[in-house]
């Protein structure tokens, strides 16, 4: 019976020393959004990406991704605009200087090289479920993530009765390297 209790901790162990972590690299990602004004197409991106993954490909239940990035680095390449966007009205960057990510499951899908992440996403102190598939690309000494995600503006209370749709949608790019 001892033989078998250390021989399930050692895999379990094995297991969780197999697990890398990974720290994403800001320049080299890209997290940005796609939301239509007025009825037009229009968009920005956010910079400040810091956090921490811990990722290893074979073991998706071992997973965790816990990231933020700042919202006061929001740009949609007018200025004026993202003045308006950094305000009360929309983000409140001076009270809510983040938007945060932090993934409680990650599974496998069907279809090869894809996997699933649920976890917690907080906007202006708002917290809400949201689960998306994403995709991670071995490169050089870490991963590309790729993923993309829905969600409604108005569950977060950013914008209030403005021109834009409520719908919009995040893309990510996020280039991670080994801590």
């Amino acid at each position: 019976m001892k033989y078998i209790t250390g021989s399930i901790l050692f895999l379990l162990l094995g297991f969780y020393c197999s697990a890398q972590i990974y720290t994403p690299v800001d320049n080299a990602s890209d997290v940005s959004f796609k939301i239509k004004n007025l009825g037009f197409n229009t968009g920005g991106s956010f910079s400040g990406l810091a956090g921490t993954i811990t990722f290893t490909p074979d073991n998706p239940a071992g997973c965790s991704f816990d990231v933020h990035i700042e919202a006061n680095t929001i740009n949609t390449g007018v200025e004026m605009r993202d003045n308006h966007l950094r305000s009360d009205d929309y983000f409140d960057v001076k009270n809510y200087p983040q938007i945060k990510f932090v993934s409680e499951k990650v599974t496998g899908t069907k279809k090869n090289g894809t996997l699933f992440v649920s976890g917690k996403l907080t906007i202006k102190g708002i917290t809400k479920d949201i689960s998306f598939p994403f995709t991670a690309q071995p490169i050089s000494d870490g991963y590309l993530f790729n993923g993309q995600f829905n969600l409604n503006r108005r569950d977060f209370k950013v914008g209030g009765g403005s021109t834009v749709s409520d719908h919009l949608t995040v893309l990510l790019k996020v280039v991670a390297r080994k801590a």
